[in-house]
């Protein structure tokens, strides 16, 4: 039987859970403050949070830029992952970036996070390029990903809430 997250924007009072998923999931996690300055003063700023009952379980974010979704983040906590989550808290976010008017979205993954490129791969992304020590924590490349076409995902928020 299928589980479906609950899902909704990340509110200030979600920092902390969102915090706990950041550290297990990033060797740089972002900090309070970031996710605060996020929220509360970036005008192009879209956060969800994924639910199973009361417990944040996923999270993903974006900048909405023009008709770009640039994604930031999207991460399950390693507790939940393997449900199907990563793509539901990511076909949710690109859902809410198109209805405010997003066509197209891309982001950086880590070189070395197969995981997460499968996910984007699953989900229509396209590798499109690569930024050369573009994490600073490591050195480490990033692989730039594209999805050129959102239509796909305009339903997908009338399933998750």
């Amino acid at each position: 039987m299928a589980k479906y997250l609950t899902i909704a924007p990340m509110q200030l009072a979600d920092i902390d859970e969102v915090l706990v998923i950041e550290h297990l999931c990033f060797p740089t996690p972002w900090s309070w403050f970031a996710f605060h300055t996020e929220l509360s003063e970036n005008h192009y700023a879209l956060y969800i949070v994924g639910r199973m009952g009361e417990r944040i379980v996923a999270y993903a974010g974006a900048w909405l830029i023009l008709d770009e979704a640039h994604i930031t983040n999207v991460a399950v906590h390693p507790d939940w992952q393997g449900h199907g989550f990563g793509k539901q808290i990511l076909l949710a976010l690109l859902a809410r970036a198109k209805a405010k008017g997003a066509s197209r979205a891309t982001l950086e993954v880590r070189k070395s996070n197969h995981k997460a490129q499968q996910l984007y791969l699953r989900n229509g992304f396209v590798f499109r390029g690569v930024r050369h020590r573009y994490y600073t924590d490591t050195g480490e490349d990033a692989l730039i990903m594209w999805k050129d076409n959102l239509d796909d995902v305009a339903a997908f928020v009338e399933i998750t809430g």
